[in-house]
């Protein structure tokens, strides 16, 4: 057989490039050759940082007697759900309408023009807790397909018509102070006043919902809004979740107390919290919040940064096969590292016990109350020394355009909040690599790898990410080009990513793209903002920044408006939506300074999360533009909804207006 996965750009389909399976990528040929041989097209999805995908691999594809039947009965189809998170969209509601639940890896059953007949998730190599096993499902489906096969077409097209009418846009309804006001409460309700954050085990950090609630309490000065938020982002901080020695917080925590992380650690993750860490340090003035953004950074220009000036994708959940073995620590391994003295004052500084909190006696790291700070940080040197010295955790080394776009953003505001020009500048590299390489005749490509742009088409994330980290970058530098960049992506987005049925409703994918079984739009903000979040939020960003705002804020409203149900009734999966709901409310707040200093910097410590900020010369940029200096020295413009105070020339005046 032909090694197709051999040349992927996806780390995750290498993996499986040696695989006894006869593996295909997405393609129309692969359809071709199932509807050559009239056999349905086994469809895998995952991601390379992913355990049980890693566990199913192992068990089933890698087995000679398993793959004999794969490669007998069916097409089998590879995909990277994070290199072709349309793909991914379309068959996890399918997955998730016919078993209640959904996950990675991924596994459906498609009629030879690609109609889902029947999907599930992860199968054992044996019967177990209910499941069949893996052999006994390719049984089923290969019986079903030669016995019924009309019928079993029949199915899978009634799925399709039956997924697409429940794919229909939302109806439109406002998002006003009063939605917001009971979003607010709604998580209040939900809020784990115990651990902090929501609900119960898995834990998934809720990194757009802290940062709504944070805006929610800038404009209204809600004390609960910024309880929630503090008390989250602490139990994070704190707990396992986050990396205690190199920074980086994992995926989820798979108890509710935020003590065992699923060690798997993604770019988005990370880029979403250090804009929430910055921001509340900015807002607080808590030291703690500021050295987890610290740490937060550093993780990312340390641990993902590739060598082109990327990011990479994620660091995986297991070493070696196993869970958590770089990661967690024994009393005795401490003494081993740091000595009796430092190793008992250590281990009982991160809760590292006898028992162990996680497998095998073995602790994860939690940090308690630190009393001496100068010894901590040489346990903390000292133990991430001998810690870079156990064997590490893979690396998915693809540079996604959307989880980039957040990290350009993330660093970009953070650099420029907390005084890390570092920052601003790798946001810069990072900016420059995605607009020379993936951006392939005016239109994205979805990821690249060691310098080589993929194939696949970006999606409506990459192009609202994307604008959205390019317009933070504007902010920060003053330079035009970003913001040149991002309202080219912006017109395109709104020219071939737009539902014209229903004004405000977007589709994932473009106009022109590959054609799926139905063309995905998902609303709900989840690990990472919606496609059309995102884009609002940029939106709204770039019409308080370019002095015309009519088409952009128009477009932002709308959209808005579309997500107004969702908002209401499922907050935890709107917040990013939120967030942008409580710009327009709020005005969004323009902050134009002429000339500079100390207003800038007042600026940038003091305005509100999603206010717009920019400094420089009279008449440098379309927000500076007719924004004279007074009496010949620096001077702050505020507005609101495009409605402007009076310009002031001191920052205890800037600080009030603010």
């Amino acid at each position: 057989m032909s090694n197709r996965l051999r040349q992927s750009t996806s780390p995750y389909l290498n993996q499986h490039a040696d695989n006894p399976v006869d593996w295909w990528e997405w393609s129309p040929e692969a359809f071709a050759e199932a509807r050559r041989r009239d056999v349905p097209v086994l469809l895998s999805v995952g991601y390379a940082a992913c355990h049980w995908c890693h566990v199913m691999a192992h068990e089933s594809f890698e087995d000679e007697a398993t793959a004999a039947l794969m490669n007998e009965w069916f097409v089998n189809v590879k995909v990277d759900r994070e290199e072709r998170p349309d793909i991914d969209a379309v068959y996890m509601t399918a997955t998730q309408a016919m078993t209640g639940h959904g996950g990675w890896p991924m596994t459906c059953f498609l009629t030879p023009s690609g109609e889902p007949f029947h999907c599930g998730t992860y199968f054992p190599p044996s019967p177990r807790h209910g499941m069949p096993s893996f052999t006994q499902l390719l049984e089923a489906v290969h019986e079903a397909w030669t016995a019924r096969g009309a019928e079993v077409r029949e199915a899978g097209a009634k799925v399709v018509e039956s997924l697409r009418a429940q794919s229909a846009p939302l109806t439109p309804e406002p998002v006003d102070a009063e939605v917001l006001a009971g979003a607010a409460a709604s998580l209040l309700g939900d809020y784990d006043r115990r651990n902090g954050g929501f609900g119960t085990a898995p834990k998934f950090p809720p990194s757009m919902v802290l940062e709504f609630l944070l805006r929610h309490h800038e404009r209204t000065g809600s004390l609960e809004a910024l309880s929630i938020v503090e008390g989250t982002a602490r139990a994070m901080a704190d707990g396992g979740l986050n990396d205690q020695l190199a920074g980086g917080f994992a995926r989820y925590s798979v108890d509710a107390g935020w003590v065992v992380p699923h060690f798997e650690k993604m770019l988005y993750d990370n880029a979403l919290l250090l804009r929430v860490y910055a921001h509340l340090a900015r807002r607080t003035g808590t030291a703690r919040y500021r050295e987890v953004a610290e740490d937060t950074a550093r993780f990312l220009l340390t641990d993902l940064l590739t060598a082109q000036g990327g990011f990479a994708s994620s660091l995986d959940a297991d070493t070696d096969g196993v869970e958590g073995l770089t990661y967690v620590w024994t009393p005795a391994q401490l003494a081993e590292v740091l000595g009796e003295s430092d190793g008992a004052w250590a281990a009982s500084l991160l809760k590292v016990t006898d028992e162990g909190t996680f497998e095998h006696g073995a602790s994860t790291l939690q940090l308690g109350e630190v009393d001496d700070p100068e010894r901590w940080s040489r346990v903390r040197a000292a133990l991430l020394a001998a810690r870079s010295s156990r064997p590490q955790p893979g690396r998915d080394d693809k540079v996604v355009t959307a989880w980039n776009g957040l990290a350009i953003g993330a660093l970009a505001e953070a650099g420029r909040a907390l005084g890390q020009p570092e920052w601003v500048e790798a946001a810069a590299r990072a900016a420059d690599l995605l607009l020379d390489l993936h951006l392939v005749d005016g239109r994205l490509r979805r990821t690249s790898r060691d310098g080589v742009v993929g194939t696949a088409s970006g999606v409506l994330e990459d192009y609202g990410c994307l604008a959205d980290g390019l317009l933070a970058l504007y902010q920060a530098t003053a330079d035009e080009r970003w913001l040149t960049a991002a309202c080219s992506l912006l017109d395109t987005a709104l020219d071939h990513f737009a539902d014209p049925t229903a004004p405000g409703a977007y589709h994932d994918t473009a106009d022109d793209a590959d054609a799926l079984v139905w063309r995905p739009g998902d609303p709900g903000d989840n690990a990472s903002p919606a496609g059309a979040s995102a884009l609002a939020g940029a939106l709204l960003t770039a019409s308080a920044l370019t002095g015309s705002p009519e088409r952009y804020r128009s477009a932002a409203e709308a959209a808005v408006h579309r997500s107004g149900l969702l908002a209401a009734r499922a907050p935890r999966f709107a917040g990013h939506w939120l967030t942008v709901a409580e710009a327009l409310v709020g005005g969004p707040v323009q902050v134009a300074v002429v000339g500079s200093g100390e207003l800038v910097d007042t600026a940038v410590r003091h305005a509100p999360g999603g206010a717009v900020v920019l400094a420089g010369e009279p008449d440098s940029a379309p927000l500076l533009a007719d924004r004279p200096l007074v009496d010949g020295g620096p001077a702050a413009y505020v507005c609101r909804g495009y409605v402007c105070d009076r310009p002031v020339t001191t920052a205890e005046e800037l600080r009030a207006l603010l």
